[in-house]
């Protein structure tokens, strides 16, 4: 009860503090015009106040759509005060500052400059719309604005049977967060296009829950490669983030999810390896289980279990959810696995990114976090996902579908 006191207190506070700009910025309104924005936005501080609310108190129900889409738009408008927070904090930073000098130096220091604190309240409310119509057109548009990445990548010792290979990834599909089959459809349509050999799908198919996939399953079913689709789990399928009644239920999730995994057709590896052949040429594909170097992530993956029998094997891919372990045991344990690739980060679904920039919060935390990683002669691809987790939506990094063609050196 004490949280959430002092949760709804700083979210008060917050919205008094950003009522101080709108407050600045329609003094020189009419009556009328500035009457009707200050109930709007104590209405809408209200509605968010109240919704907050409820959503503390019924924390743990099942979430629904209408449930999850508020709750976005709620996000949307707290991250959207906290950047007008920002530049009101500075210009009063600021005024403190002259009323600190014309404390200690007396009339002949500078006064307080009436239009300029107008100004900056005007540029704090234009920089927190910002982000407003950012994050709404991410909702909207960019959730589900699939792209289709292609990346070619050469190898000296791939077998010449695998010349002109294509495998493609898809990641963290967190079907949760769909509302509806619609997009899904859309993005196994988009698969199938691509027309190659193989699949691979590098783990977070639920948020929590095993049911989470289940109307989705003969949708998922239809993904087709002429060698097969192959998957692995991520940190969000073991169900570590559901208070279970006993460790029995917890694991009778897992095996559900796992039998969602083969009723979809799909080969799913728990620290295991296929061979996939070609002309009699033969290549390693392993597939580990989680296995997090960073933010105390469990280490459910065996590496050197799904490592074993492919000694010989002249070229090797690895299944690996958590970026983080290409650092953490990879490249230092395993110098010859050729390319590993991973998901997890999402590019948290929010950042810049174009050609030859890309920025993203997600960077502070994961050295490599998007796209093509290189040491020596391994590489490293980080896949943003397919769909979205906390916030609804998508900008800067759009849902992707990647499609690899290995070359000879």
């Amino acid at each position: 009860m004490t949280r959430l006191i002092i949760t709804l207190i700083l979210v008060l506070l917050i919205d008094i503090y950003v009522f101080q700009a709108v407050r600045t910025v329609a003094a020189a309104w009419a009556p009328g015009a500035r009457k009707a924005a200050y109930i709007i936005y104590w209405a809408i501080s209200l509605f968010t106040l109240g919704t907050l609310l409820l959503a503390l108190l019924t924390r743990g129900s099942a979430p629904n759509p209408t449930r999850m889409q508020v709750a976005n738009v709620l996000f949307i408008l707290f991250i959207s005060k906290l950047v007008i927070v920002l530049f009101l904090f500075l210009d009063d930073l600021v005024r403190l500052t002259q009323w600190f000098s014309n404390t200690v130096r007396g009339p002949e220091s500078p006064k307080f400059d009436v239009s300029r604190h107008r100004f900056m309240s005007q540029l704090a409310l234009v920089m927190g719309a910002l982000p407003f119509g950012a994050l709404i057109w991410g909702m909207v548009k960019g959730a589900y604005d699939y792209q289709v990445k292609k990346v070619t990548l050469r190898f000296p010792n791939l077998p010449p049977a695998f010349e002109g290979y294509r495998l493609l990834q898809i990641t963290d599909m967190h079907s949760g967060s769909f509302h509806s089959g619609e997009p899904l459809e859309k993005a196994v349509a988009l698969i199938n296009k691509q027309a190659v050999d193989a699949v691979v799908f590098t783990g977070d198919m639920v948020n929590n829950v095993a049911s989470e996939v289940e109307p989705y399953v003969p949708t998922l079913a239809k993904i087709k490669a002429r060698d097969g689709v192959f998957s692995i789990l991520g940190n969000h399928d073991y169900g570590d983030y559901v208070a279970w009644e006993s460790r029995e239920d917890k694991m009778r999730n897992l095996n559900t999810l796992i039998n969602h995994h083969r009723r979809a057709g799909w080969d799913i590896l728990m620290n295991e390896h296929r061979v996939l052949e070609r002309d009699g040429q033969q290549i390693a594909l392993l597939g580990v289980e989680n296995w997090g170097h960073r933010m105390n992530f469990p280490k459910y993956g065996i590496l050197s279990k799904a490592y074993a029998g492919t000694e010989h094997l002249p070229f090797k891919i690895l299944l690996s959810h958590d970026p983080s372990h290409w650092d953490g045991e990879v490249n230092t344990k395993y110098p010859d696995i050729d390319l590993m690739l991973s998901g997890h980060t999402h590019g948290m679904q929010f950042g810049v990114n174009i050609p030859g920039f890309k920025w993203s919060p997600v960077q502070y935390v994961y050295k490599q976090w998007a796209g093509l990683y290189q040491k020596g002669r391994q590489h490293l691809y980080v896949n943003v996902g397919l769909g979205f987790l906390g916030y609804h939506g998508r900008v800067g990094f759009l849902p992707e579908i990647t499609v690899f063609e290995f070359k000879r050196a």
